[in-house]
């Protein structure tokens, strides 16, 4: 596991020092794909080791008083080089959203992006939100639409500003198009630390539509 390095659903931990970081990664990958906390390990994947006690609890801490709702966890404990390493393993789940406690105490979303936690655009809670619905997505090909999917059929991908600005929309009304397009499988989203982008699913014809 060390070898595999930080991933999408590995995070390796040198110690714990604030269970509001910690709370951080178990909410992103609760949010995303699930994935585990190796604690004892420097980022270099070099071999520190813990007090699994002290961790233990740390960890406790940040799944129940920083995550909300609570997570649940479950921890490994293994003995490399002498050392003891501790696995916490966070399963997906499917009562999305989880939010963390950052350092100034507001609540916040984050999801897992390669190796690294992330806020979860607004967008991203309102894809979510219609998910849970149970009316249902409702969606009428007007040409506002076609216009997105002009847009989304001559460029790779577009952030949300761009859309507004090339399909001539006020930003809520493209928003609300977007979401709706994700949630029947029509358009992509490709999340960043850099921004959140668009586009156009290689599955979906444009012809059949």
């Amino acid at each position: 596991m060390i070898a595999e390095g930080e991933h999408q659903r590995q995070d390796f931990k040198y110690c714990i020092n604030d269970s509001r970081k910690i709370a951080r990664s178990m909410v992103a990958f609760a949010n995303t794909d699930g994935g585990r906390l190796l604690l004892g390990i420097r980022d270099n994947g070099s071999v520190a080791g813990i007090q699994s006690d002290e961790e233990y609890y740390m960890a406790e801490a940040a799944a129940k008083l920083y995550s909300k709702p609570p997570i649940n966890f479950q921890t490994i404990q293994w003995q490399i080089e002498g050392k003891s390493v501790l696995e916490i393993v966070i399963q997906k789940r499917d009562d999305i959203p989880h939010l963390a406690q950052n350092e100034e105490g507001k609540w916040l979303v984050y999801v897992r992006k390669d190796d690294q936690n992330i806020v979860a655009p607004a967008i991203l809670l309102k894809v979510w939100e219609q998910q849970k619905s149970p009316l249902g997505v409702h969606i009428r090909f007007s040409d506002e639409e076609k216009r997105l999917l002009s847009l989304l059929e001559t460029n790779l991908n577009l952030s949300l500003n761009q859309f507004t600005r090339q399909a001539k929309l006020p930003r809520w009304k493209a928003e609300r198009i977007l979401v709706k397009l994700i949630v029947i499988g029509v358009v992509g989203m490709e999340i960043s630390v850099t921004g959140t982008r668009f586009f156009l699913r290689v599955d979906f014809e444009p012809e059949q539509s």
